[in-house]
């Protein structure tokens, strides 16, 4: 019988599973944590005789979380919540954060508000590390199993049990090399030229794209990509378009000319989605706050 029981357990040994099972390797898990792989794997080893399991296997070059693993996991990131939320019941003070918050953004919201919301949030609360996943297509899962504490998109999920707040709103324009060719100025020149888009996965068009074939609006498209991140690459020295959320001339794409469509376009809304059960969070509530003063402040810097 394991000499271990429920009273050995602590938040270090919660986060250690969660960055093992999220990270799927020792490595990469010891980085995240700040710590040493044999700190990692030692502190493994008394979590596995905590909860007599082995936790991760070997599959490949790589491990693999058990059958068991995943249901502690779902567990483990609701007692972290609930030991956040004892921790500041009788009031939250930013100067005394020692954690690391997870947002889920795409690469344009990335770019654009999270450098300033790292540097103000960090001037309150210097103990703060903030960790930055891919958004694609959000599902109510990604808030409600606690992959991620907050979700910036332009398509927040439907769900009871998520709320939403709009942050701001882009608007679309055409993004091209200017040594090629000049910006399209009729619905014809728009409509010949090669277009370069981003096609989210499984198969999830941007807003514009599957409004505008709706519209009738037919386009020759030549490349699609995953992210926005992609796009500049294939634009650079051809006469190709894409027609992208203007913002993104502040950052990915900011060696390339942009002009406004030749054709009516809807604007573009940015929303911060998270949990009804941190509705009330003193934390939370704090970091919904900086996400929300950081848009300002990166808007102006944008342009």
């Amino acid at each position: 019988m394991s000499r271990f029981d429920h009273s050995d357990l602590d938040g270090h040994l919660l986060q250690l599973l969660l960055a093992v099972y999220e990270e799927q390797s020792i490595t990469r898990a010891a980085h995240r944590l700040g710590v040493t792989q044999s700190a990692v794997s030692h502190l493994l080893d008394k979590l596995r005789a905590i909860v007599g399991d082995p936790l991760f296997v070997r599959s490949g070059r790589g491990i693999v979380a058990t059958a068991r693993t995943e249901a502690l996991v779902v567990q483990a990131r609701q007692l972290l919540d609930e030991m956040r939320r004892f921790v500041t019941a009788g009031g939250f003070d930013p100067t005394t954060l020692d954690t690391t918050v997870t947002i889920a953004a795409n690469d344009l919201q990335r770019d654009l508000l999270l450098p300033t919301l790292l540097r103000q949030a960090r001037a309150q609360a210097p103990g703060l590390a903030l960790r930055v996943i891919p958004s694609d297509v959000p599902t109510p899962e990604l808030l409600r199993d606690g992959h991620c504490d907050l979700v910036i998109t332009p398509r927040p999920p439907e769900a009871a049990d998520l709320v939403q707040k709009r942050l701001f709103e882009d608007r679309y324009a055409v993004f091209f090399d200017a040594g090629q060719r000049a910006a399209p100025t009729s619905m014809d020149d728009y409509r010949q030229a090669e277009h370069v888009t981003v096609l989210y996965q499984p198969r999830r068009q941007l807003d514009l794209d599957r409004l505008l074939a709706e519209q009738g609006v037919q386009r020759r498209f030549v490349a699609t990509v995953p992210g926005f991140a992609g796009v500049g690459a294939l634009l650079r020295g051809t006469p190709r378009l894409a027609t992208l959320p203007s913002l993104l001339r502040a950052g990915l794409l900011r060696d390339l000319a942009s002009a406004p469509p030749p054709l009516p376009c809807p604007t573009m809304p940015m929303y911060l989605v998270w949990h009804v059960r941190h509705q009330h969070d003193g934390l939370h509530h704090w970091l919904r706050a900086q996400v929300e003063a950081s848009v300002a402040p990166a808007l102006a810097e944008a342009g």
